[in-house]
């Protein structure tokens, strides 16, 4: 089982809907574009880099623009208390569809390194979830402290070629470090929490 899947897949990436992706989504957008993500806890607010991680960015608003991410969830957690097995351990959230069936007809997009992008996995930065490279649709993840083993090159990873970040939690922390404290059954939430909605925070 992957570390960020709630279960095994393997999909190649299709590189010209990926291109059609970034071509519709990244290039009308300024610099920085603030997106709320409303939550059963609380709001927070995440800052993407469209000129940095196009590709990546250009897929999650494309995403939250259609409403997939209305009613998604917060399902997992990873604490230093909870991941036993791991030699590298690390801290974020993980959300999204959950549902593998769902996630599963979502078509993959080409894997934007961190190398490439130049985010680094710092303290509240939001990266994709994936297993093979080339394999990440929906599924995000939040950053809670520095995780460094989650760039290209880090080992928290085989193959060596991280998660692609593409932007940062700048309103809301707090919410984030409460969802990571609630109870979990092998890092998996026992209630998870409901993404109620996304929304783009109009420029003045």
């Amino acid at each position: 089982m992957n570390l960020f899947r709630n279960t095994n897949w393997c999909r190649p990436a299709i590189l010209g809907l990926v291109i059609l992706l970034a071509g519709t989504g990244s290039c009308d957008r300024s610099p920085a574009t603030l997106v709320t993500i409303s939550t059963d806890m609380g709001n927070m607010v995440v800052e993407v880099y469209p000129h940095m991680a196009p590709v990546t960015t250009s897929n999650f608003l494309n995403h939250l623009e259609k409403g997939t991410y209305t009613n998604s969830v917060f399902y997992r957690v990873l604490r230093m208390d909870n991941q036993p097995h791991n030699d590298v351990k690390i801290e974020v959230i993980q959300g999204g569809l959950y549902e593998d069936d769902i996630v599963d007809a979502i078509p993959p997009i080409i894997h934007e390194t961190t190398r490439v992008s130049g985010i680094l996995h710092t303290d509240g930065v939001i990266s994709m979830a994936r297993n093979e490279p080339g394999t990440a649709s929906t599924e995000f993840f939040i950053c809670i402290g520095d995780q460094p083993s989650l760039d290209f090159g880090g080992i928290r990873n085989p193959d060596g070629q991280g998660f692609a970040t593409f932007g940062k939690v700048v309103k809301g922390m707090e919410v984030v470090r409460a969802i990571q404290a609630l109870p979990d059954d092998g890092q998996y939430l026992v209630e998870q929490v409901t993404i109620l909605g996304m929304s783009v925070i109009p420029t003045r």
